[in-house]
């Protein structure tokens, strides 16, 4: 069977340890779509992607998870958004030579921010440094300082694909040193080609076939993007009469463009002064002008 757009969760039962897999195909090419930039940069974002979706996986939540690596390099802005209905979607910023080489030359001095919104309003957000050699060195960087928990990811895309595969210790299951070194080294003989070969079953029986794993049933992953006019209209009712209308005498209409699904979105006069009229809860609108 082949395995497209899935995140596949397993569990070491006798050994203190979870893990995932993910491959993504037509929800990373649709992510893709609306990006620009060399194909060299465009893989970053689905490295981030892939990770995006198999750490929102690890948290019971209802909401999305947001995972931003900024920095004064090459690379601007990458952001990866995934939520506990597994729809992803994500953008990059930077040059069009962008070196890519290593976390360093891409981002310069820089910071990766995790932040989970639920639907109630609340947030949490871990923010650290950006180091080490890749993106999935960051972000075992990262469970080492905010979460204190073990945590290896292997990530990989290309044109067609981005995958991921995943593995860490379970919270307060006491003393399993041994047991995670054995599955470390195992994980460590795994290649990028393998993961995007194979499918789950097939690459756990690789790596771990005399382990005890139970393998979940696969989750189906599809890029969504949740821009709307509502939201739109939001954020220039915050900006405040004064900025508007300057940006009318100037242009004559105020056009925004979704950096994530390069939806457009336009508005007149007549809008404007509609969205600053209103003082309470604007109204949910998908409508295009």
């Amino acid at each position: 069977m082949i395995e497209q757009d899935t995140l596949r969760r397993f569990l070491f039962e006798e050994l203190g340890v979870r893990g995932e897999w993910v491959k993504l195909t037509n929800s990373w090419q649709t992510a893709k779509l609306h990006q620009r930039g060399p194909e060299n940069m465009q893989q970053q974002l689905g490295q981030a992607l892939s990770a995006v979706v198999m750490l929102s996986a690890t948290v019971k939540f209802k909401g999305s998870m947001i995972l931003q690596a900024q920095g004064n390099g090459d690379i601007k802005t990458l952001v990866a958004q995934a939520t506990d209905q597994r729809k992803i979607r994500g953008l990059i910023r930077g040059q069009e030579n962008a070196n890519t080489a290593s976390l360093e030359s891409m981002f310069g001095q820089g910071r990766l921010v995790l932040t989970i919104e639920t639907e109630n309003g609340a947030a949490y957000q871990g923010i650290v440094p950006l180091q080490g050699g890749n993106l999935a060195d960051a972000l075992q960087t990262y469970f080492e300082q905010s979460e204190q928990l073990k945590t290896r990811l292997w990530l990989f895309a290309n044109a067609t694909q981005a995958v991921g595969l995943l593995l860490q210790e379970l919270p307060a299951q006491g003393n399993h040193e041994a047991n995670w070194e054995h599955l470390e080294i195992l994980a460590n003989t795994v290649t990028e080609q393998e993961l995007f070969d194979l499918t789950c079953e097939q690459l756990l029986y690789r790596l771990f076939n005399q382990e005890k794993v139970r393998l979940f049933d696969p989750e189906p992953v599809e890029f969504s993007c949740v821009c709307s006019r509502s939201n739109i209209e939001k954020t220039l009712f915050a900006m405040g009469r004064t900025d508007l209308e300057e940006i009318l005498a100037e242009r004559g209409s105020i056009e925004v463009t979704c950096e994530f699904c390069d939806r457009q979105y336009h508005f007149d006069k007549v809008d404007v002064e509609n969205i600053l009229s209103q003082e309470s809860t604007l109204p949910e609108s998908t409508t295009k002008h």
